[in-house]
């Protein structure tokens, strides 16, 4: 008879997604607001920042954070630096459009070349000024005078993002929004997003064909306490299953407005025992931390875990198949090109597509992991590290952009712990 190996408890700091949106919001809001459990990492810090650059008051500790809202946005002139943070550089320019005063916002390299162009068109036909760097990026130049609302089509095929960022501050705008987006990829973000606007008291409706609308009235102040990183517990998730452990994340559990919660099952069709509940989530792995594999499965909603299943399937018994993703490769990286050269690195076979990704079974041998500053990378691939001996990070640190101390905890979990036994 089986016995499963007592849970142990890891500590998933708060999500990123959350954090930063309910940061927008308190800062949009009329009073003050308490956000307990924020995550405080690169990006977060950095959403912060910018924040206060356009004149958003925030205070408090590590613990809980108090933003004092100003029921409007911002007004006067700033220079927004939003440094790695996709975040800061979607949501913030249609807050400032709402506002009043001279706006211009920039960011890393790595932040440059992503793409802005659907989000600087759709302020545009919202009567916003907009100016851009090449292609549409940044840096970009807002002069606002406040907007009217209206109706618009988005193209949301390379980022919900762009979405968000007009919804988040719809409700500041002097006449409804509706926006009908296309070809719409991480759709769970939207429903958290909603979820969260609702919070601070906003009032939006969604259609049949998708089509949302956001009445105007702005926000109130409202407490929230952030729940765990749903994206970040992939990664304690996944080293369960393939370790033979049993991890469980307190706090993110079956009422989670997080998508990227539903990776557990897709462990699930890897042999993974998946317990959700009100209170948590527990992986369990087999005892030798075999895979299942032998499957196809769409990550499009869930696009951010990918890689997290990615790294550890040449560790499966048959072939894994990820398609749906083709928005991967306009992340921090080209996530299915970096998956795949790293794979090859350690000498597993992979086929890819534009929107695919197929790993082989193998026996990966060490080498020396390209992050490409993506912590998304560093930290999918440190998870195969606890089965394969010599994998290296090339940079380690750039975990510090949502988990800081992401290596001492996995150390924590899975290797200062003795390895389970039983049968």
């Amino acid at each position: 008879m089986t016995t499963r190996p007592a849970p142990l408890t890891a500590r998933v700091p708060g999500s990123k997604s959350i954090t930063n949106r309910a940061l927008l919001l308190a800062a949009a809001a009329t009073g003050v607001t308490r956000l307990r459990a924020p995550l405080t990492s690169d990006d977060t810090l950095a959403f912060r920042t910018a924040l206060t650059d356009l004149g958003v008051r925030i205070s408090g500790t590590d613990e809980v954070w108090e933003v004092t809202g100003a029921g409007a946005g911002p007004v006067g002139a700033a220079r927004v630096w939003c440094a790695d943070a996709g975040t800061a550089a979607r949501f913030l320019p249609p807050f400032a459009a709402a506002g009043r005063g001279e706006f211009v916002f920039d960011g890393s390299d790595q932040l440059r070349a992503r793409p802005l162009r659907p989000l600087v068109d759709a302020l545009t036909a919202l009567g916003s000024k907009v100016g851009s760097g090449p292609g549409g990026a940044l840096p970009l130049a807002v002069t606002a005078s406040g907007l009217d609302g209206g109706e618009i089509t988005l193209d949301s095929s390379f980022s919900s993002q762009y979405l968000t960022g007009l919804l988040l501050s719809a409700p500041l705008m002097r006449g409804p929004l509706t926006i009908r987006a296309t070809s719409l990829v991480s759709r769970p973000y939207i429903d958290m997003t909603r979820a969260l606007m609702h919070h601070f008291g906003a009032r939006t409706r969604q259609d049949g064909d998708g089509t949302i609308t956001v009445l105007p009235g702005g926000y109130t102040a409202a407490d929230l306490t952030i729940e765990p990183d749903a994206s970040t517990a992939s990664y304690v998730f996944a080293a369960a299953a393939v370790t033979g452990r049993s991890v469980t994340v307190p706090g993110l559990g079956s009422r989670s407005s997080q998508g990227d919660l539903g990776f557990v099952e897709v462990l699930r069709r890897t042999g993974a025992h998946v317990e959700v509940t009100d209170s948590g989530t527990t992986v369990t792995g087999r005892g030798d931390g075999a895979l299942t594999g032998g499957f196809e499965v769409d990550m499009g909603d869930i696009s951010d875990t990918f890689m997290t299943l990615a790294a550890i399937a040449p560790l499966a018994d048959a072939p894994i198949t990820v398609h749906g993703i083709a928005h991967a490769r306009l992340k921090e990286s080209d996530r299915i090109e970096a998956v795949a050269g790293n794979l090859r690195a350690l000498g597993i076979r992979t086929d890819e597509g534009p929107d695919r990704i197929t790993i082989h079974p193998g026996r990966p041998s060490g080498a020396e992991i390209a992050c490409y500053r993506d912590h998304r990378i560093a930290m999918a691939f440190s998870v195969l590290g606890l089965r394969v001996g010599g994998i290296t990070l090339d940079a380690p640190a750039c975990v510090g952009k949502t988990f800081p101390g992401f290596h001492d905890e996995l150390r924590r979990l899975f290797l200062d712990h003795p390895t389970p036994q039983g049968t």
